[in-house]
């Protein structure tokens, strides 16, 4: 059996991998950041665009493509008609 004191050393160990390095806290921070960017430059155009110029309903786009990357670039791509 499994004393408390093993059990939480176990856990800070499994704790302390899971911790970035600045390095990798930094490409974290940063990716984070562009996320935010495209996002809210996807929502804003969406809202500014009249709806015969979209394939698909805006609450779909907004919500697709403002929430992650890959319905940004859906959006960018397929999203929006010229």
């Amino acid at each position: 059996m499994v004393s408390s004191e093993q059990w939480v050393v176990a856990e800070e160990n499994i704790v302390a991998k899971r911790k970035l390095d600045p390095r990798g806290r930094a490409v974290v921070i940063a990716l984070t950041a562009v996320q935010a960017v495209v996002g809210t430059l996807t929502v804003l155009d969406i809202s500014k665009r009249p709806p015969e110029l979209l394939r698909g309903p805006k609450l779909f786009w907004k919500l697709w493509g403002g929430s992650n990357t890959l319905g940004s670039a859906a959006y960018w791509l397929i999203g929006r008609r010229k």
